[in-house]
């Protein structure tokens, strides 16, 4: 149990972790993924060689122990850790390894003259109320997916069905399950785990649902990444036919129902979770504007489908952003926030949803606050560990 002075001692180590969480988390994951291969299947290791993932979990530890003694403050960010971990499968008896090797990060890397007994028992208490918060959270989840129509526990074989090219960087792949019974459903933005044996090596990714769980089937759509391990296996070693295990959909980044003008903003890749929002949309009569951020008409995916919704509902409204010159772009250059003035509802009482890179999500965030968007209206999601959008 957390005590009184258990919170003081955590709370107390915040300026030392405002100052070198990075590197002792840094330590934490090369000397975890070093000794227990079995989680190794749980983290990218792209975001591990980039800094994301530590500096993600650093900033999660950080926050954590700054408000250890008011949970309620953390917001949203419990919640998106529990749906990543639901969409990786990450089960109870994961917690204790990841535990003993944080307190020992904290010893090793802060030394004995900081790192004191006391200051590692109030930690590993702290660490055991988080565990156990995010264990139970987890365990209701898998329950209530396990029970609902179409649900199931931890990985399903499901068969890739189809396999299309949308642009030069990215393919569409559609699931259907080899058991042929139902699916799922799933809430427009949300994504999916998948697990793959890549070269005798287990590997776990999420990728958005790109459209809605119709007529049996899951789709997603992947750009080919320079180097990445699971986006080139699906681009250039993954047939139709060939099989791989699911997991069922998850994520908290998801369209709410309002009667509110929707905008949607996607840069790249980030226009995936998108379209399943889109097409949720068009069901109803809300006024819709389709913002796309491009590099050219190349690598746009999805404009012939975008365009010939917007052909058959008047209610949408698509506007596209192309970094290069191309005579279909509706603008040459940055998205900019006299452009997005240009392309958003009069009325600024709208929901908006964006996605892309990092870079991009900032500069619509600081627009749309300028313009008169509702922050509460502005929401976002990262494709990986989640950052601070500054």
């Amino acid at each position: 149990m957390l005590t009184a002075q258990d919170r003081a001692i955590v709370k107390s180590t915040v300026p030392l972790l405002e100052s070198g969480g990075e590197a002792l988390i840094t330590h934490f994951y090369r000397m975890m993924l070093s000794e227990y291969p079995q989680v190794r299947s749980l983290f990218n290791q792209a975001n591990q060689a980039s800094g994301d993932q530590p500096r993600a979990l650093a900033n999660g530890v950080l926050m954590y122990a700054r408000h250890i003694d008011q949970l309620d403050q953390l917001g949203d960010l419990v919640a998106k850790i529990i749906n990543k971990h639901v969409a990786l499968q990450i089960l109870p008896e994961h917690y204790p390894i990841v535990g003993s090797c944080l307190l020992r990060a904290i010893e090793e890397v802060l030394g004995s003259d900081i790192a004191t007994p006391q200051v590692l028992s109030a930690w590993g208490a702290a660490y055991n109320q988080l565990a156990d918060i995010l264990i139970g959270a987890e365990a209701a989840i898998y329950d209530e997916k396990a029970a609902a129509p179409g649900g199931w526990r931890g990985g399903r074989a499901f068969k890739l069905a189809a396999k299309i090219q949308e642009s030069a960087e990215i393919t569409s792949f559609y699931f259907r399950p080899v058991d042929q019974q139902p699916i799922l459903d799933f809430a427009p933005g949300q994504y999916i785990g998948l697990k793959l044996m890549i070269d005798g090596q287990e590997v776990r990714r999420n990728y958005s649902l790109s459209a809605l769980a119709q007529v049996g089937r899951y789709r997603i759509s992947v750009k080919r990444e320079s180097g990445g391990v699971v986006s080139t296996f699906l681009h250039d070693r993954m047939n139709v036919g060939d099989t791989l295990e699911l997991f069922p959909p998850a994520g908290d980044f998801t369209l709410t129902d309002s009667e509110k003008p929707l905008v949607l903003i996607s840069g790249g890749v980030g226009i995936t979770p998108t379209l399943a929002m889109l097409e949720a949309a068009l069901a109803t009569q809300r006024a819709i504007h389709f913002i796309h951020c491009a590099r050219n008409a190349d690598v746009h995916a999805f404009r012939t489908w975008v365009d010939e919704l917007a052909d058959q509902h008047p209610q949408l409204k698509r506007f596209y952003c192309y970094d290069e010159q191309g005579e279909s772009a509706n603008h040459v250059g940055l998205l900019t926030e006299e452009v997005l003035a240009q392309w958003l509802p009069q009325e600024r009482d709208l929901d908006a949803y964006f996605l892309g890179p990092k870079g991009f999500m900032g500069a619509v965030k600081r627009h749309l606050k300028a313009l008169g968007v509702p922050e509460k209206q502005s929401r976002y999601e990262f494709f990986g560990p989640a950052a601070e959008l500054k």
